[in-house]
């Protein structure tokens, strides 16, 4: 697999994002993935806001608050960090981002996977190709671990997941439950080589990826909530349950 950071100028608020794509993708091949940052997608959608003239330590939490579906209940926050759920996401404080923006609080975008099937279309027809995978990236943490990672937030052209269930390990035992998250595996592999400060790289594109079946279509809304789990599914719900 070939992963390649695009770099591109220092995208600014209500940019077109088709216009982007234009300036910096400039071919493509078949079974190609594409991976586009949330954060310019944000930018693009004017997802922004100003941040106080004069320092105000509730005006973000206000903000949090306003743009998560739940936020975790604490006694204190050392880090001016809330954890939260958003979009079905644990998350720090809803998405919200303060680096690589002017004096802004940047925001998630909204519709994500509508961006994610237009941009699908878009390129797959200006490019005259067959297979194309979207995804919409951020960068995400993992309990326990120092660092980020990376996260799909949204995503088109491909099944998000690769299925091991009634498959043989080494010892011909079938699998029972082993899926992988093909979205979040590719994502983490855009994040690494885009960066996370002033690389300006917000673009990635993926060749040549294992274990990808490429869709003609739009996902299903069921294909779009596969990815998910809920708190009682989920192996770590115990520690979660009864804080959201």
């Amino acid at each position: 697999m070939k992963t390649t950071a695009i770099k591109t100028h220092r995208i600014e608020i209500h940019e077109s994002l088709n216009n982007i794509l234009d300036r910096y993708v400039l071919s493509l091949a078949d079974n190609s993935i594409v991976v586009i940052t949330s954060k310019i997608v944000s930018l693009c959608q004017g997802r922004v806001v100003p941040k106080p003239l004069e320092a105000d330590p509730g005006f973000k939490e206000a903000l949090i608050k306003q743009e998560a579906d739940s936020v975790l209940k604490t006694l204190d926050n050392p880090y001016d960090i809330y954890l939260t759920l958003k979009n079905n996401i644990l998350i720090p404080s809803a998405g919200i981002d303060e680096s690589n923006g002017d004096n802004v609080y940047i925001l998630y975008p909204l519709d994500i996977q509508k961006v994610a099937a237009l941009a699908w279309c878009y390129l797959r027809e200006k490019h005259a190709i067959k297979n194309l995978g979207i995804i919409i990236s951020d960068s995400h943490t993992t309990p326990l671990r120092r660092g980020v990672t990376g996260i799909a937030l949204g995503w088109c052209g491909f099944q998000p997941l690769y299925s091991y269930v009634g498959k043989p390990d080494l010892y011909n035992n079938p699998l029972r439950v082993t899926h992988i998250n093909l979205l979040d595996a590719l994502a983490t592999a855009a994040v690494l080589v885009m960066g996370e400060g002033d690389e300006r790289s917000p673009l990635a594109l993926i060749e040549d990826a294992p274990k990808i079946t490429f869709l003609d279509r739009e996902p299903t809304v069921d294909e779009e909530t596969s990815i998910h789990i809920t708190i009682a599914e989920d192996l770590y719900g115990p520690l979660l349950k009864g804080f959201f």
